[in-house]
């Protein structure tokens, strides 16, 4: 295994921290918001190995403060340069990651009144833009 440069870290903790992100965005609403928070957190912190090294330790990452199309924009590349970082750098990590970030979206929609459709559909995107099969509900 290779060592993850810092910028590839960011881009790591950038993907995963922005699609919890965009699934919180889905359902707005403050008390969501901190219920939403909690369960992406407990997901994220519960990686394992270089994924949880790279996703609980640092600073948060910086989302940009526009619309939820500018912050698609870069989260969603973000994911798919993430798998490729981890397949060329650290091959038996990336199912844990897909894992991981796959989790926190989910309890993060799950958090507040189930899942409802806009979160349905971010989380479909992520999904794909993490190489995963997509469900079909």
């Amino acid at each position: 295994m290779n060592a993850l440069t810092s910028e590839e870290r960011v881009t790591l903790k950038t993907a995963a921290f922005g699609a919890v992100f965009l699934v919180s965005n889905a359902d707005p609403g403050f008390f969501a918001m901190f219920k939403e928070s909690f369960a992406a957190s407990g997901a994220l912190a519960g990686a394992t190995g270089l994924v949880k090294e790279v996703l609980t330790t640092g600073t948060l990452p910086q989302l940009p403060r526009r619309s939820p199309g500018d912050v698609e924009a870069i989260v969603l590349p973000a994911l798919e340069r993430s798998v490729a970082i981890l397949r060329e750098k650290a091959p038996d990590e990336v199912d844990n990651y897909r894992t991981t970030v796959i989790a926190a979206v989910e309890q993060t929609a799950e958090a507040t009144h189930g899942v409802n459709e806009r979160e349905r559909q971010v989380i479909h995107k992520v999904r794909g833009a993490l190489g995963l099969p997509l469900t079909h509900e």
